[in-house]
């Protein structure tokens, strides 16, 4: 059974060592995780399980990062999930162009851990916590 007060972030990533270290990092900071290995399997778990956050790779097969962020964005019952790009590819251009697609935020790859930690945590203190009716 998941504790539903854990926040659940779907990591889409389809190197098997990124995505273990990723998931040992967030569960280990008390995150529950999902997982995709391909941007269609992304796209249909955002669907699926409705994620508080994406951490979306960018380069990978079947559909890339970019076209399966604009798919979850265009969907209405999506398009509110925050999505991260996590890329080795730190070319020119490329953040902009992640962002342009719906991406809220860029973390390149190698991650720095504490970093990581880090910003991860702070997609949920921006958000705010909810206050109780009295």
């Amino acid at each position: 059974m998941t504790d539903t007060g854990k926040k659940r972030i779907l990591i889409v990533e389809d190197d098997p060592n990124n995505l273990k270290l990723f998931r040992d990092i967030l569960h280990y900071k008390g995150y529950a995780t999902l997982e995709a290995t391909d941007g269609q399997q992304a796209v249909d778990m955002a669907k699926a399980c409705l994620p508080d956050l994406i951490l979306m790779d960018i380069q990978m097969p079947v559909l890339n990062g970019i076209e399966a962020t604009r798919r979850i964005k265009e969907d209405e019952a999506t398009r509110q999930i925050r999505i991260v790009a996590l890329t080795a590819n730190a070319m020119d251009g490329d953040e902009e162009r992640m962002i342009r697609a719906g991406c809220h935020d860029y973390i390149s790859k190698p991650i720095h851990v504490a970093e990581f930690i880090d910003r991860i945590a702070g997609y949920f203190v921006e958000a705010g916590p909810t206050e109780k009716e009295t």
